[in-house]
């Protein structure tokens, strides 16, 4: 089984940063990606950036030049460094991961954390 922790969010106003942090935990052998996903209440789950294990790192468009997603692959860890932040930004944060527990292909599975708050609001 694997757990992902998120930690970091938080109040903040508009024009400031926040650094998020996600570590993930339990029995894992490789991890394809990791990734920031936010919600608003009654709106879908979206992607705010992604790193795969290949190098490929996604952002959306609405984040571009200001948020910027790393990974201490050491530490099972990722990171996402938030500048510049506006009150559209305000949602519940999601860690996400795409991880073997095992060398065999079938034991990868997609894992979520439960959620860290940020608000942006003067």
């Amino acid at each position: 089984q694997v757990q992902l922790a998120e930690s970091g969010g938080g109040l903040v106003q508009p024009g400031g940063s926040l650094r998020l942090s996600c570590v993930a935990s339990g029995t894992i052998y490789s991890i394809y990606s990791m990734g920031w996903y936010r919600q608003i209440p009654g709106k879908q789950r979206e992607l705010v950036a992604s790193s795969a294990i290949d190098g490929r790192i996604d952002y959306a468009d609405s984040v571009k030049g200001r948020f910027t997603i790393s990974r201490d692959n050491s530490k099972n860890t990722a990171f996402l460094q938030m500048n510049n932040l506006r009150p559209d930004d305000t949602a519940t944060y999601y860690c996400h991961g795409g991880i073997l527990s095992s060398h065999y292909s079938d034991s990868y599975a997609e894992y979520w954390g439960r959620g860290t708050q940020v608000t942006v609001s003067s």
